[in-house]
């Protein structure tokens, strides 16, 4: 019994490291083929930064300008708007941004970036005490916003000036 029990820890830990290599690789494929196809569509920003969002892959790009290029900077997994209040499309500016929201309504949303109107970047939800409310990434859960980790919604308030491009599709 010992025997099989090591032998299925030493099958397991193979088959982690063949997951952790194929991640790895799907993540430089995905950089690649995101700058490529940022580049290709011949976006400008009245800034060095413009953010991509991938609603159908729920990721949130941001690229800096290098030269006559859009390099990606950062890649986030996002949360976007469900299927009844779903995240707007299109070309927009950065707007105005905070440190929070949603203290009068019980909960408390980070570092928002306003994309259009109600329409923003900001942290998963937390409880009024810093607990985790509704952390979930990766689905249609908003109201239409786009919800990222709290550090990455931080990094995209103190890095993207207003006026920068944000493209949705």
């Amino acid at each position: 019994m010992k025997y099989v029990k090591g032998t299925l820890r030493l099958v397991k830990g193979k088959l982690n490291s063949i997951n952790m290599r194929i991640k790895g690789a799907y993540r430089s494929d995905y950089n690649t083929t995101v700058t490529q196809r940022v580049n290709s569509k011949g976006l400008k920003s009245d800034t060095e930064y413009l953010i991509y969002v991938e609603l159908n892959k729920f990721r949130t790009n941001v690229f800096k300008k290098s030269g006559n290029q859009w390099s990606l900077v950062k890649s986030y997994i996002c949360s976007i708007g469900k299927p009844s209040t779903p995240t707007i499309k299109g070309t927009f500016k950065v707007g105005i941004k905070g440190p929070y929201f949603g203290v009068e309504h019980g909960y408390i949303c980070y570092y928002y970036t306003q994309i259009k109107g109600n329409y923003l970047f900001h942290s998963i939800i937390y409880n009024l005490d810093g607990t985790v409310r509704d952390g979930r990434l990766g689905m249609r859960i908003s109201n239409g916003c786009i919800r990222l980790a709290k550090e990455n919604a931080k990094w995209i308030y103190d890095n993207v000036p207003k006026g920068s491009t944000i493209y949705i599709e």
